[in-house]
C-alpha cells in the first residue's frame, strides 16, 4: 500500500490543474541503482499497463508497475518545507537510505 498525505495530495492535485492534467493517475516507480540507492520518478500517465498496481489515497489515484511495487510497498508521499524549499517526498521503509542503524 502507498499513501499520500494531505499535504502531498493538495500539491498533487495543484500540479496536476497547472498541466492541465486534472483526473489523470499519478503514476510512480522507483528503480534500485548499482550502488543500492532507490531513484524515484513521478507522474501524470493515464496509460493503463498490463499488472499495474492501482491505490487510491487522499483522493489520489496512484498506479505503480509490478516491478516497482515490492520497493514502494508502505511509501508515505508527503510534501514539506526542507530549507526553505517545498518538496515532494518519499519515506519508504524499503529505501536503504532511510534505514536507522542498529545499535
Amino acid at each position: 500500500m502507498i499513501s499520500v498525505t494531505p499535504a502531498a495530495a493538495n500539491q498533487i492535485r495543484e500540479s496536476a490543474r497547472q498541466g492541465n492534467m486534472q483526473g489523470m493517475p499519478l503514476r510512480i516507480a522507483v528503480t534500485r541503482l548499482e550502488d543500492g540507492s532507490f531513484h524515484y520518478a513521478l507522474g501524470f500517465d493515464d496509460t493503463s499497463r498490463e499488472g499495474d498496481n492501482v491505490f487510491s489515497s487522499e483522493g489520489i489515484e496512484i498506479v505503480v508497475a509490478p516491478q516497482s511495487l515490492p520497493m514502494l510497498d508502505g511509501t508515505v508521499i508527503d510534501y514539506v518545507e526542507i530549507e526553505g524549499n517545498n518538496e515532494i517526498i518519499f519515506v519508504n521503509p524499503n529505501d536503504p537510505a532511510q534505514q536507522q542503524p542498529e545499535s
